[in-house]
């Protein structure tokens, strides 16, 4: 598979997966034993796993959707840094629904063989996530002279 095919993949798995909750295209696209590589807490590996995973980002943030801002590819490795934007009307690790809108920054980066996501390393900024919710002090919270 071409790096471009692989990128394709990956905007498909984001823009209807992901974004529109296509559990056809999760199916197509995610292999059975796919592992999870610093995945979320909780998250157990496996296409169904993945598929949990991203029910219950869609249960606590239901307008949710990601946005890539750069893709580059190597090999049968596609990475790319996007922004996940939602509101927050369900609990999620651990924090009860704020109502507030959220945007969090990300890099993922997905591993294909024979044209499905074999693995996933994801890197979430929860620390910012935690902030925008009220869940953890932002720095000028916690220091008022700023």
């Amino acid at each position: 598979m071409s790096t471009e095919e692989n990128k394709a993949r990956q905007r498909r798995l984001i823009e209807e997966f992901i974004n529109r909750g296509d559990m056809a295209v999760a199916e197509a696209l995610i292999a059975e034993d796919h592992v999870g590589l610093d995945s979320a807490p909780g998250q157990e590996h496996g296409r169904e796993g993945l598929k949990a995973n991203a029910a219950r980002m869609r249960a606590a943030f239901p307008d949710l959707e990601w946005t890539i801002e750069e893709q580059v590819a190597e090999g049968d490795t596609v990475a790319c840094y996007f922004v996940w934007r939602g509101t927050h009307q369900g609990a999620f690790l651990g924090v009860a629904p704020t109502g507030k809108r959220v945007a969090v920054r990300c890099m993922a980066f997905d591993h294909f063989v024979a044209g499905q996501c074999k693995a996933t390393r994801m890197l979430m900024d929860i620390m910012s996530l935690m902030q925008q919710l009220g869940a953890v002090p932002s720095p000028a919270q916690t220091n008022p002279s700023r």
